[in-house]
């Protein structure tokens, strides 16, 4: 039996609608399984569901509006239960600092909030963990180092050697100073030791306030040292020995938080072509490996960060600025 030209275009037609159809059907059916696994798997973050976030402050600490604004973003998430926030740096900038300290308490005023800290939390960075509602580090964490300081060099004997003379033209004596071209004088020295005198009389009363101690307590134990997670226990400068797990306990049994929740790694933007959706996957497909090879995620994620930090790479002038937190 022959068919016509016309049944023969109208039969090609109704092939080409059905593998429109059946193609939309494929399209929409990978997108709802997308979207499935993206609210449901921890290998895309799973923060569409309840879980308790986990904020890293690693390294030198410096203001960083991008973090800032995640923890606002984390306050108000309503499937944020608890946050756990990981400490390990040695310190860094009393501004830094400062805005770090403000934004979790004001994070703690919503969720219960409890600091961990890992292989140090000195300075800046036990300054941070005061505004947890709860401090835990492990036994042998190097902590304390209540202090202030202000650091710089002086290389006018090296600009002589080498007959290297410097001018300026200030408005005043204390204009720009101190200057690493010339030496410095003590009404430099005595603005300096003003300026870190302030800073310090503020981080000790925010350690009176946050650990319910008498101001002379606090200065006692303001004196620059560093102590391990144990002695820090026996001064009342945190509250457990322990890490992540000791911190699941507390939610648990003091803010009625499910122990079972997920703890979720939460991140603030960042800036290079491996930026958004597409390296918060990579992040967590590079986790999700090496926790098959032994690695903690952490690690591997830092090899990877590589790429953000190589171009254009700069050190930061907040970091070697008037009033670091040591």
């Amino acid at each position: 039996m022959s068919l016509d030209a016309d049944t023969i275009v109208e039969r090609r037609r109704t092939r080409r609608a059905l593998g429109l159809w059946r193609a939309v059907a494929v399209v929409a059916l990978v997108a709802v399984a997308g979207s499935w696994i993206f609210a449901k798997s921890d290998l895309f973050g799973g923060r569409t569901q309840p879980h308790v976030a986990r904020i890293t402050i690693s390294g030198v600490i410096t203001e960083n509006r991008k973090r800032l604004a995640m923890i606002r973003e984390i306050r108000d998430a309503p499937q944020v239960r608890g946050v756990i926030v990981a400490i390990d740096s040695p310190g860094g900038t009393t501004s830094g600092g400062e805005a770090l300290y403000d934004s979790i308490r004001d994070l703690a005023a919503h969720k219960p909030t409890v600091a961990v800290s890992g292989t140090i939390a000195t300075s800046a960075g036990y300054l941070v963990a005061l505004a947890a509602d709860r401090i835990v580090t492990r036994r042998n964490t190097i902590t304390g180092s209540i202090g202030v300081l202000v650091q710089f060099g002086e290389i006018s004997r090296l600009l002589d050697m080498i007959g290297v003379k410097m001018e300026a033209v200030k408005s005043a004596p204390l204009k720009a100073t101190p200057n690493p071209a010339e030496p410095t004088s003590e009404a430099t020295r005595e603005m300096l030791a003003s300026l870190v005198r302030d800073s310090y009389d503020w981080f000790v009363g925010l350690v009176a306030e946050r650990r319910h101690m008498t101001p002379q307590v606090a200065r006692g134990l303001a004196d620059g040292r560093i102590v391990t997670g144990h002695q820090a226990l026996e001064l009342g400068l945190i509250d457990a020995i322990g890490g992540e797990d000791t911190a699941v306990v507390w939610l648990e049994t003091e803010r009625g938080i499910p122990r079972n929740l997920p703890v979720v790694d939460w991140a603030p933007a960042r800036e290079s072509l491996t930026d958004g959706w597409i390296g918060s996957v990579v992040d967590r497909v590079i986790v999700a490996a090496g926790r098959l090879i032994g690695l903690s995620g952490t690690e591997l994620v830092g090899s990877r960060a590589l790429l953000s930090v190589l171009p254009g790479a700069a050190w930061s002038s907040d970091v070697q600025g008037v009033g670091v937190v040591r």
